[in-house]
């Protein structure tokens, strides 16, 4: 718990040199665990977790400064594309860079690069829809599926960058769903008991 407003009040805002000094010295002896105790036999006048979080992203000697390189930036994009927003995770990936700065990057270069990549090829997918739904259409025809909407889904292929839209596909067995949604709780259990 933080103390009240008082004599007792932590430390707000930028961190000092002396204390900068004083967490890594401390660190140095005793290692970074148990930041709660860090802060206060350190001689901080700060939380624990305002202490890991500067010893984190700012004070750690192998923490890598400078520009994300495209290399990086390749990386930060295949590793987002297969992980989301798992930030920790893509950062351990890239030694020296710290989940905070992978996130931030993120936020402020690569999504609104992602975003003006994704409108640029929308544009002309939007204008070739219409050959795809009957290609579509045609395709369904000959592999049995017509009005039904039942495709066999391992003969379904997708190229890169293609928009999926599910809306015309089929069930896949799931039909079982809907019926359950359909049921009151007297229907469920009698559903279930058959």
């Amino acid at each position: 718990m933080a103390p009240m407003k008082g004599e007792g009040a932590y430390s707000k805002g930028a961190w000092t040199a002396e204390e900068d000094r004083k967490l890594a010295e401390f660190i140095e002896v005793h290692g970074a665990k148990k930041w709660k105790t860090v802060a206060i036999k350190s001689g901080l006048n700060r939380c624990g977790k305002s202490c890991r979080l500067r010893w984190l992203n700012y004070l750690r000697p192998n923490i890598k400064r400078g520009n994300i390189s495209h290399e990086e930036e390749d990386l930060i994009l295949r590793l987002h594309k297969l992980l989301g927003n798992r930030w920790s995770l893509i950062a351990g990936r890239l030694p020296g860079r710290t989940d905070n700065e992978i996130k931030n990057y993120w936020n402020s270069h690569l999504s609104k690069k992602i975003n003006q990549q994704g409108k640029a090829m929308a544009t002309p997918a939007a204008q070739e829809s219409p050959p795809q739904a009957a290609d579509c259409a045609a395709e369904e025809e000959r592999h049995g599926g017509g009005a039904t909407g039942s495709r066999d889904p391992e003969n379904i292929s997708f190229e890169s960058g293609e928009f999926l839209n599910f809306s015309g596909d089929g069930t896949y067995g799931l039909e079982w769903v809907n019926k359950f949604l359909e049921l009151d709780d007297e229907d469920v259990d009698q559903w279930l008991a058959e």
